[in-house]
Protein backbone atom coordinates (compact mmCIF):
# COMPACT_ATOMS: atom_id res chain seq x y z
CA UNK A 1 0.00 0.00 0.00
CA UNK A 2 1.50 3.35 -1.06
CA UNK A 3 1.69 6.74 0.55
CA UNK A 4 -0.95 8.16 -1.82
CA UNK A 5 -3.41 5.46 -0.76
CA UNK A 6 -2.64 6.22 2.87
CA UNK A 7 -3.37 9.90 2.23
CA UNK A 8 -6.74 9.00 0.75
CA UNK A 9 -7.66 6.96 3.81
CA UNK A 10 -6.53 9.68 6.21
CA UNK A 11 -8.43 12.29 4.21
CA UNK A 12 -11.62 10.27 4.52
CA UNK A 13 -10.97 9.67 8.22
CA UNK A 14 -10.68 13.42 8.78
CA UNK A 15 -13.27 14.67 6.29
CA UNK A 16 -15.89 11.91 6.21
CA UNK A 17 -19.18 12.84 7.81
CA UNK A 18 -19.53 11.50 11.34
CA UNK A 19 -23.11 12.66 11.57
CA UNK A 20 -26.42 10.85 11.28
CA UNK A 21 -29.76 10.39 12.97
CA UNK A 22 -28.57 7.19 14.66
CA UNK A 23 -25.48 5.07 15.18
CA UNK A 24 -26.04 3.02 12.03
CA UNK A 25 -26.18 6.11 9.82
CA UNK A 26 -23.06 7.56 11.44
CA UNK A 27 -21.16 4.34 10.75
CA UNK A 28 -22.33 4.24 7.14
CA UNK A 29 -21.46 7.88 6.52
CA UNK A 30 -17.99 7.38 7.95
CA UNK A 31 -17.00 4.05 6.41
CA UNK A 32 -18.68 4.03 3.00
CA UNK A 33 -15.94 6.24 1.52
CA UNK A 34 -13.05 4.16 2.89
CA UNK A 35 -13.76 0.73 1.43
CA UNK A 36 -11.00 0.51 -1.19
CA UNK A 37 -8.04 0.48 1.22
CA UNK A 38 -9.83 -0.03 4.55
CA UNK A 39 -8.17 -3.30 5.58
CA UNK A 40 -4.64 -2.41 4.47
CA UNK A 41 -4.48 0.78 6.52
CA UNK A 42 -6.12 -0.62 9.63
CA UNK A 43 -3.85 -3.64 9.60
CA UNK A 44 -1.10 -1.24 10.68
CA UNK A 45 -3.31 0.65 13.14
CA UNK A 46 -5.26 -2.11 14.88
CA UNK A 47 -2.67 -4.24 16.64
CA UNK A 48 -3.22 -7.60 18.32
CA UNK A 49 -6.23 -8.85 16.37
CA UNK A 50 -4.53 -11.99 15.09
CA UNK A 51 -3.05 -12.65 18.52
CA UNK A 52 -6.46 -12.36 20.20
CA UNK A 53 -8.06 -14.76 17.73
CA UNK A 54 -5.17 -17.17 18.16
CA UNK A 55 -5.58 -17.21 21.94
CA UNK A 56 -9.24 -18.30 21.79
CA UNK A 57 -9.55 -21.82 23.26
CA UNK A 58 -12.09 -23.10 20.73
CA UNK A 59 -13.41 -26.65 20.88
CA UNK A 60 -14.42 -28.62 17.80
CA UNK A 61 -17.91 -27.72 16.62
CA UNK A 62 -17.89 -24.27 18.22
CA UNK A 63 -20.29 -21.51 17.20
CA UNK A 64 -18.47 -18.16 17.16
CA UNK A 65 -19.87 -14.62 16.90
CA UNK A 66 -17.64 -11.70 15.90
CA UNK A 67 -19.44 -8.58 17.14
CA UNK A 68 -18.68 -5.50 15.06
CA UNK A 69 -16.70 -7.74 12.71
CA UNK A 70 -16.93 -5.34 9.77
CA UNK A 71 -15.12 -6.58 6.67
CA UNK A 72 -14.44 -10.04 8.07
CA UNK A 73 -10.69 -9.47 8.15
CA UNK A 74 -10.58 -10.87 11.69
CA UNK A 75 -11.67 -14.27 10.42
CA UNK A 76 -8.45 -14.61 8.42
CA UNK A 77 -6.73 -15.38 11.72
CA UNK A 78 -9.17 -18.24 12.32
CA UNK A 79 -8.68 -19.72 8.85
CA UNK A 80 -6.39 -22.58 10.00
CA UNK A 81 -9.08 -23.67 12.48
CA UNK A 82 -12.22 -22.99 10.43
CA UNK A 83 -12.60 -26.62 9.36
CA UNK A 84 -13.15 -27.59 13.03
CA UNK A 85 -15.60 -24.73 13.74
CA UNK A 86 -19.32 -25.19 13.17
CA UNK A 87 -20.08 -21.54 12.36
CA UNK A 88 -18.72 -18.01 12.52
CA UNK A 89 -21.16 -15.10 12.30
CA UNK A 90 -19.89 -11.60 11.51
CA UNK A 91 -22.27 -9.08 13.09
CA UNK A 92 -22.15 -5.41 12.13
CA UNK A 93 -24.45 -2.39 11.75
CA UNK A 94 -22.57 -0.99 8.74
CA UNK A 95 -23.85 -2.40 5.47
CA UNK A 96 -20.85 -1.18 3.47
CA UNK A 97 -18.44 -3.11 5.70
CA UNK A 98 -20.57 -6.25 5.52
CA UNK A 99 -20.57 -6.07 1.72
CA UNK A 100 -16.79 -6.38 1.85
CA UNK A 101 -17.14 -9.29 4.30
CA UNK A 102 -19.52 -11.12 1.94
CA UNK A 103 -17.07 -10.74 -0.94
CA UNK A 104 -14.27 -12.10 1.26
CA UNK A 105 -16.40 -15.08 2.27
CA UNK A 106 -17.13 -15.82 -1.39
CA UNK A 107 -13.50 -15.43 -2.48
CA UNK A 108 -12.20 -17.60 0.36
CA UNK A 109 -15.00 -20.15 -0.18
CA UNK A 110 -15.78 -20.22 3.51
CA UNK A 111 -18.89 -22.38 3.83
CA UNK A 112 -19.38 -21.90 7.57
CA UNK A 113 -18.91 -18.11 7.81
CA UNK A 114 -22.00 -15.88 7.69
CA UNK A 115 -22.93 -12.22 8.10
CA UNK A 116 -25.69 -10.53 10.08
CA UNK A 117 -26.68 -6.88 9.69
CA UNK A 118 -27.55 -6.21 13.31
CA UNK A 119 -26.83 -4.29 16.51
CA UNK A 120 -24.32 -5.96 18.85
CA UNK A 121 -26.59 -5.12 21.80
CA UNK A 122 -29.60 -6.90 20.27
CA UNK A 123 -28.46 -9.66 17.90
CA UNK A 124 -29.79 -13.14 18.61
CA UNK A 125 -28.43 -16.16 16.72
CA UNK A 126 -30.63 -18.99 15.47
CA UNK A 127 -28.46 -21.65 17.11
CA UNK A 128 -29.03 -20.47 20.69
CA UNK A 129 -26.07 -19.82 22.98
CA UNK A 130 -22.62 -19.25 21.50
CA UNK A 131 -19.37 -20.95 22.44
CA UNK A 132 -17.28 -17.82 21.84
CA UNK A 133 -17.90 -14.12 21.17
CA UNK A 134 -15.27 -11.62 20.06
CA UNK A 135 -15.02 -7.84 19.91
CA UNK A 136 -12.11 -6.62 17.80
CA UNK A 137 -11.76 -2.83 18.08
CA UNK A 138 -15.54 -2.54 18.18
CA UNK A 139 -16.34 -1.85 21.84
CA UNK A 140 -14.84 1.64 21.52
CA UNK A 141 -17.31 2.33 18.68
CA UNK A 142 -20.44 0.97 20.38
CA UNK A 143 -22.21 3.78 22.30
CA UNK A 144 -23.83 1.40 24.80
CA UNK A 145 -20.74 -0.75 25.21
CA UNK A 146 -21.86 -2.00 28.64
CA UNK A 147 -25.08 -3.29 27.03
CA UNK A 148 -22.95 -5.03 24.40
CA UNK A 149 -20.90 -6.80 27.06
CA UNK A 150 -24.01 -7.72 29.08
CA UNK A 151 -25.69 -9.03 25.94
CA UNK A 152 -22.63 -11.08 25.03
CA UNK A 153 -22.65 -12.55 28.53
CA UNK A 154 -26.27 -13.67 28.04
CA UNK A 155 -25.57 -15.11 24.59
CA UNK A 156 -22.61 -17.19 25.79
CA UNK A 157 -23.21 -20.65 27.13
CA UNK A 158 -21.86 -21.36 30.66
CA UNK A 159 -18.12 -21.75 30.27
CA UNK A 160 -18.23 -19.81 26.99
CA UNK A 161 -15.33 -17.63 25.91
CA UNK A 162 -15.13 -13.89 25.24
CA UNK A 163 -12.21 -12.34 23.39
CA UNK A 164 -11.64 -8.57 23.20
CA UNK A 165 -8.90 -6.47 21.68
CA UNK A 166 -9.24 -2.69 21.68
CA UNK A 167 -7.73 0.67 22.45
CA UNK A 168 -8.10 1.90 26.03
CA UNK A 169 -6.62 4.00 28.78
CA UNK A 170 -6.00 2.78 32.30
CA UNK A 171 -7.71 4.22 35.33
CA UNK A 172 -5.64 6.74 37.24
CA UNK A 173 -5.41 4.29 40.11
CA UNK A 174 -5.21 1.07 38.09
CA UNK A 175 -5.38 -2.30 39.82
CA UNK A 176 -2.05 -3.53 41.14
CA UNK A 177 -1.46 -6.09 38.39
CA UNK A 178 -2.69 -3.86 35.55
CA UNK A 179 -0.65 -1.48 33.43
CA UNK A 180 -0.56 2.16 34.52
CA UNK A 181 -0.61 5.06 32.05
CA UNK A 182 0.71 8.58 32.45
CA UNK A 183 -1.63 11.54 32.76
CA UNK A 184 -0.62 12.64 29.25
CA UNK A 185 -1.55 9.25 27.78
CA UNK A 186 -4.89 9.24 29.58
CA UNK A 187 -5.66 12.75 28.30
CA UNK A 188 -4.29 12.66 24.75
CA UNK A 189 -5.51 9.43 23.19
CA UNK A 190 -9.21 9.62 24.21
CA UNK A 191 -9.42 13.11 22.69
CA UNK A 192 -7.49 12.14 19.57
CA UNK A 193 -9.64 9.09 18.80
CA UNK A 194 -12.93 10.78 19.75
CA UNK A 195 -12.77 12.88 16.57
CA UNK A 196 -13.69 9.71 14.64
CA UNK A 197 -16.27 8.58 17.20
CA UNK A 198 -13.87 6.07 18.73
CA UNK A 199 -14.27 6.44 22.48
CA UNK A 200 -11.48 5.04 24.62
CA UNK A 201 -12.56 4.13 28.13
CA UNK A 202 -10.90 3.45 31.45
CA UNK A 203 -13.81 1.19 32.36
CA UNK A 204 -13.91 -1.45 29.57
CA UNK A 205 -11.24 -3.68 31.03
CA UNK A 206 -12.34 -3.50 34.69
CA UNK A 207 -15.92 -4.26 33.64
CA UNK A 208 -14.83 -7.27 31.58
CA UNK A 209 -12.78 -8.52 34.51
CA UNK A 210 -15.78 -8.17 36.81
CA UNK A 211 -18.06 -10.20 34.51
CA UNK A 212 -15.72 -12.95 33.29
CA UNK A 213 -12.98 -15.12 34.72
CA UNK A 214 -9.71 -13.89 33.25
CA UNK A 215 -7.89 -16.50 31.18
CA UNK A 216 -5.40 -14.14 29.56
CA UNK A 217 -4.70 -10.41 29.73
CA UNK A 218 -2.10 -8.59 27.64
CA UNK A 219 -1.63 -4.82 27.82
CA UNK A 220 0.61 -3.22 25.22
CA UNK A 221 1.13 -0.16 23.02
CA UNK A 222 1.21 -0.05 19.24
CA UNK A 223 2.46 2.45 16.69
CA UNK A 224 -0.10 4.71 15.03
CA UNK A 225 0.70 5.37 11.33
CA UNK A 226 2.14 8.83 10.62
CA UNK A 227 2.04 9.87 14.29
CA UNK A 228 5.81 10.36 14.53
CA UNK A 229 6.48 7.23 16.52
CA UNK A 230 3.66 7.68 19.03
CA UNK A 231 2.10 4.50 20.40
CA UNK A 232 -1.52 4.05 21.50
CA UNK A 233 -2.34 1.65 24.35
CA UNK A 234 -4.40 -1.45 23.64
CA UNK A 235 -5.31 -4.64 25.48
CA UNK A 236 -6.14 -8.24 24.66
CA UNK A 237 -8.57 -9.91 27.04
CA UNK A 238 -9.63 -13.56 26.97
CA UNK A 239 -12.28 -14.38 29.55
CA UNK A 240 -14.61 -17.21 30.43
CA UNK A 241 -18.21 -17.06 31.57
CA UNK A 242 -18.49 -18.96 34.88
CA UNK A 243 -19.51 -22.55 34.18
CA UNK A 244 -22.19 -22.48 36.86
CA UNK A 245 -23.98 -19.54 35.19
CA UNK A 246 -27.57 -19.92 34.03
Amino acid sequence: MGFISDLKIMYHMVCAKNTGANHEQRLENFYSSQMEHYDDFRRRLLHGREQMMGLLPLEAGANVIDMGGGTGNNIEALAPRLSNINSVTIVDLCGSLLNVARKRIEQKRWKNVFTAHADATQYKPDFGQADAITFSYSLTMIPNWFDAINHAYKLLKPGGIIGVVDFYVARKWAAQNNMKHSGLTRAFWPNWFAYDNVFLSQDHLPYLQSKFNTLSLIEKKGFVPYMLGLKAPYYIFIGQKPKESD
